[in-house]
C-alpha cells in the first residue's frame, strides 16, 4: 500500500482549497458513486450542514461528498461549491429535475488567524477544492481546512508578567493515515484545531501550549486555564472510512468508535465548546475475495488507531511543509 492517507479507499478523492495569506480554505471529499454515512459528535459546539441526515434513522443512505472547511459558521458555504462541481459531473441523486448531490459540511474556527476579516472560504473556494480532488495521497500539514488550525489553544488567551496579550498556542495542521489488515483498509483525516495539548503513544508533548523557550505549559497550568477565560473557537474535525460496506447504523457505531482515538492524544479532548465531529464513509462495493475476516470491533479498533495516528500527524505540520 504505497498511499497511506484517506484516498487508499477505493472510491474517495480529495482535495485542497487553501489561502494561505488569509490562513483559511477547505478540503473537499468526494465520493462520487455513493458511500454510505455514519456520525458521531463528541464535541458540544459544532459548526455544521446536513448531518442530521447521516444519523441510521434519517432516510438517505447516501452521501456523494464532505466538505471541511476554516471560516466558522461563514464558511459552511464553500459547500455549495462542491455540490456545483458534483452536480456538474452528474453525481448525486436522481430527480425529475436533476441530480441532487448530498454533501454534509463542517468547519473549523480560524477567524483568529484571518489575515483580512471577511475574507472567508466560500463557494468558489469550495468548487476550487473539489476540482483539486483525485485518488492521489492526500496533502497534509498546513493546508486546506486545516490552513489555520492551532493547538494548544487553551493558551491562546494567556497575559505576561506586565498584563500584555500572550499566545502560547501552537501551529497544527491537517494529518491522515490509513491501516490496513488482509485487505481491510480503515483510513482517517483529522483537522486539528484543537483546545489540549497533544501527546504521543508514550506521553511525550509534541504540540499545544509552550513558553517562548519551547518548554511545554504543564497539565497543571492547563487545569488551572480551565477554570478562567477559556477560548470558544475549538475544534477536530475527523473523517474515518472504510473499504467494507456498512449500514448506516454500523457506520455511527464505527465514527463513535474512532472518536476514541482523539483523546488518547488530545488532552483535555472534547470540552464544552469544542466542536468535534467524527465522519464516517463505507463503501457500497463488495469486497474482493480474499479479503477479511472482519467484524465490527475490528474496524473500530483500527478506526481508533488510524485516528490516533493521523492526530499525531496533524500535530506536527512542519513535517510536511
Amino acid at each position: 500500500m504505497t498511499n497511506t492517507t484517506l484516498t487508499a479507499i477505493d472510491g474517495l478523492l480529495a482535495g485542497h482549497a487553501t489561502d494561505e495569506r488569509n490562513h483559511t480554505g477547505c478540503t473537499a471529499i468526494l465520493c462520487p458513486q455513493g458511500f454510505t454515512p455514519g456520525i458521531a459528535v463528541p464535541g458540544f459546539a459544532p459548526g455544521c450542514r446536513e448531518t442530521e441526515l447521516m444519523r441510521p434513522e434519517a432516510q438517505v443512505d447516501t452521501v456523494h461528498g464532505l466538505l471541511l472547511a476554516g471560516g466558522s459558521a461563514f464558511g459552511l458555504a464553500a459547500a455549495d461549491g462542491v455540490m456545483r462541481f458534483l452536480r456538474e459531473q452528474g453525481h448525486g441523486f436522481a430527480m425529475p429535475h436533476g441530480v441532487i448531490p448530498i454533501v454534509p459540511g463542517a468547519v473549523i474556527y480560524d477567524l483568529d488567524m484571518n489575515a483580512r476579516p471577511g475574507v472567508l472560504p466560500d463557494a468558489a473556494m469550495g468548487y476550487a477544492a473539489a476540482r483539486a480532488a483525485s485518488a492521489a495521497p492526500l496533502a497534509e500539514g498546513a493546508v486546506g481546512a486545516a490552513c489555520g488550525a492551532r493547538c494548544g489553544r487553551l493558551f491562546c488567551l494567556c497575559r505576561d508578567a506586565a498584563g500584555r496579550p500572550l499566545d502560547l498556542s501552537d501551529k497544527s495542521g491537517l494529518g491522515s493515515l490509513c491501516l490496513e489488515r488482509q485487505g481491510i483498509r480503515v483510513a482517517a483525516l483529522v483537522v486539528l484545531n484543537a483546545l489540549g495539548n497533544v501527546y504521543d503513544a508514550q506521553g511525550r508533548f509534541l504540540a499545544g501550549g509552550r513558553y517562548a523557550d519551547g518548554t511545554p505549559v504543564p497539565h497543571d497550568r492547563a487545569l488551572d486555564a480551565l477554570a478562567g477565560d477559556v477560548p470558544t473557537g475549538n475544534t477536530v474535525l475527523t473523517v474515518v472510512a472504510t473499504n467494507v460496506p456498512l449500514d448506516k447504523t454500523r457506520c455511527s457505531r464505527l465514527a463513535r468508535m474512532a472518536a476514541t482515538g482523539l483523546a488518547r492524544h488530545i488532552v483535555p479532548a472534547h470540552m464544552l465548546f469544542d466542536g468535534d465531529i467524527v465522519f464516517a464513509l463505507a463503501s457500497k462495493q463488495p469486497l474482493p475475495d480474499g479479503h477479511g475476516p472482519w467484524n465490527e470491533l475490528l474496524l473500530g479498533a483500527l478506526a481508533a488507531d488510524a485516528v490516533a495516528g493521523a492526530v499525531c500527524r496533524a500535530a506536527r505540520p512542519a513535517m510536511f511543509a
